[in-house]
C-alpha cells in the first residue's frame, strides 16, 4: 500500500501524510525537530502562528474520536487556518453518498487539505490518489493499516525523555493484530534504529507475519518487560475482533495486563506509554497509569505540536520560519 511517489513531491518533501512505512529516517526526524519548535507556541499569550493563515482544512472523522480529532483541530487553530469538521453521523454519506463525491464536493468548496480518519484500511491512500493538485491529505487513521501522526506523537514523546533511539529496547503490549496504531509505531522505530523493538501479545492477537515485521515476539509478558526502557500499552480493541480471541477481560489482565509488579522488570526509568483511551484494569492498572513513571498525558499534549508540524511541512515551512503571531 505504501507509495513514496504519492506521499512525496518531486524535491522528496511531504505532499501527503498517508503512512510511515515507506518514508525515511531523515523524514521523521525532520517531523520530530519542528515539532520541537512548535512547543513553545503553548507558552504564548497568542497560541496562532500564521502558517495556514488563508488555508482551509476538512476535518472528516468516519470513526469515532476524541483525543486524535481535537488534538488536530487545536492544531489547525494555532496554525491559523480555517476549520470545517464534518458531523459524519449526518452527512450524504450515510444517505447513501460515494466517498468519491463527499470529496468531490468538498473540493468545491476549495478545500486545501483533508484530515481523514476512516474504518477502511487504504481509504486515505484513496483520498489522496483522487484529490486535485495541490490539495494534501493527511491520514488520522485507516482501518487496521496506520496511524501515522500518532505514531510520530509518540516518538517525540520518547526522544523528548530518552533523547537518543540508538541504545533504546522498546517493548509494545496488547493487541498487536488489530492496531493500526502499533504498525506505525513498529516502522517508526525501525526507521530511527532503535536497538530492539519488542512486541507483546497473546498468540491470538499476534499478526502471522509478527516476525517478519523486525521485531522480537513475546507472548510472555515479564519475559518480554525485562530490562526495557519504554513500554507502550495498547487497548483491546474489541470492535475489531471477529470470534472469541481472548478468554475475558479479566483473565486478559492477569496475563497481560501492567501492574507495579510487573513494570518493576523493566529499567526503574522506564517510562509508560499509552495512546489512549486506556481501560483501567484491562490493560494497565490505575497505579501504573497515574504514577510517576507514565507520560500518558504528555503523548496528548506533544500530539498538537508534532500535527503543527506534519501540517507545515506540507505546506512548505518547518518550523516558526515567520517568528510572528498571528
Amino acid at each position: 500500500m505504501p507509495d513514496n511517489n504519492l506521499q512525496l513531491d518531486e524535491s522528496g518533501k511531504l505532499r501527503h501524510f498517508l503512512s510511515i512505512e515507506g518514508l525515511n529516517q531523515e523524514i521523521l526526524t525532520e517531523i520530530l525537530d519542528t515539532a520541537e519548535s512548535f512547543t513553545s507556541v503553548t507558552d504564548r499569550t497568542i497560541k496562532k502562528v500564521p502558517i495556514l493563515r488563508g488555508k482551509t482544512v476538512a476535518n472528516l472523522f468516519f470513526e469515532a474520536s476524541t483525543r486524535t480529532r481535537s488534538t488536530f483541530e487545536l492544531a489547525e487553530q494555532r496554525l491559523s487556518a480555517d476549520i470545517l469538521s464534518l458531523n459524519v453521523t449526518t452527512s450524504a454519506t450515510v444517505k447513501g453518498e460515494s466517498l468519491l463525491d463527499t470529496l468531490q464536493n468538498l473540493e468545491a468548496m476549495q478545500i486545501d487539505m483533508f484530515v481523514i480518519r476512516h474504518q477502511d484500511s487504504g481509504s486515505a491512500y484513496f483520498f489522496a490518489q483522487h484529490v486535485r493538485p495541490g490539495v494534501s491529505v493527511l491520514n488520522a487513521g485507516d482501518g487496521q493499516h496506520e496511524h501515522p501522526t500518532q505514531a510520530m506523537l509518540d516518538m517525540y514523546t520518547i526522544r523528548h525523555h530518552k533523547k537518543e533511539f540508538g541504545n533504546l529496547r522498546v517493548a509494545i503490549v496488547g493487541d498487536i493484530l488489530h492496531s493500526r496504531v502499533a504498525r506505525s509505531q513498529i516502522h517508526a522505530l525501525n526507521l530511527l534504529n532503535t536497538a530492539e523493538v519488542r512486541i507483546i501479545a497473546p498468540r491470538t492477537l499476534l499478526p502471522i507475519d509478527a516476525e517478519s515485521l523486525g521485531v522480537s515476539v513475546y507472548e510472555d509478558l515479564e519475559a518480554g518487560l525485562k530490562d526495557v526502557d519504554v513500554v507502550i500499552m495498547l487497548r483491546l480493541q474489541r470492535e475489531r475482533m471477529r470470534g472469541a480471541l481472548l478468554p475475558s477481560e479479566k483473565e486478559y489482565f492477569r496475563k497481560y495486563g501492567l501492574s507495579q509488579e510487573r513494570l518493576e522488570r523493566a529499567r526503574p526509568d522506564a517510562i509508560v506509554m499509552h495512546p489512549g483511551p486506556a481501560n483501567r484494569g484491562v490493560e494497565i492498572e490505575s497505579s501504573v497509569m497515574d504514577g510517576n513513571q507514565s507520560v500518558i498525558l504528555q503523548q496528548v499534549s506533544f500530539g498538537i505540536s508534532v500535527r503543527m508540524a506534519v501540517m507545515s511541512m506540507i505546506v512548505g515551512q518547518s518550523g516558526l520560519q515567520t517568528g510572528t503571531e498571528a
